[in-house]
């Protein structure tokens, strides 16, 4: 059976500068969550929105020594979920950003705590079927 869950949500908070201060990044698959574990939260902060999103995934990558295919593989979808929260919000288009799975749920100022983005991540609309995380690669 091929694992069905496949949303993500990330909430961005920003100062009322705009400069970035953290999110939080979820995943579900295969009913475990990732989360965000990768010090991007602490490579991002006090960066303005357009520093981060000009940040090439390879530099991230290089910055932040992810070593392990695990890590890179959790920093591309912290990166990836960062960068299309940052397009939303901004109104930037770019061809890179897939607008049809890429959701703002909410956005919300306040004079004291700053800007709270929320935003959902669907699945490609053409998912590759996606084995459980136990299947063995003999079958």
């Amino acid at each position: 059976m091929s694992c069905s869950d496949s949303s993500s949500s990330i909430a961005l908070k920003l100062n009322n500068d705009e400069r970035f201060l953290s999110f939080e990044f979820t995943k579900i698959t295969c009913g475990k969550e990732i989360t965000a574990y990768t010090d991007y939260n602490t490579y991002c902060r006090g960066k303005t929105l357009k520093e981060i999103f000009d940040v090439p995934y390879r530099e991230a990558v290089e910055n932040l020594n992810a070593a392990t295919e695990e890590d890179q593989f959790v920093l591309y979808l912290e990166w990836d979920a960062l960068r299309s929260a940052i397009a939303q919000y901004l109104g930037a288009d770019d061809e890179s950003i897939d607008k049809d799975r890429c959701r703002i749920a909410s956005i919300a100022r306040d004079d004291k705590e700053g800007v709270e983005i929320i935003q959902v991540i669907l699945p490609p609309r053409d998912m590759p079927k996606i084995l459980p995380c136990d299947h063995s690669d003999s079958i």
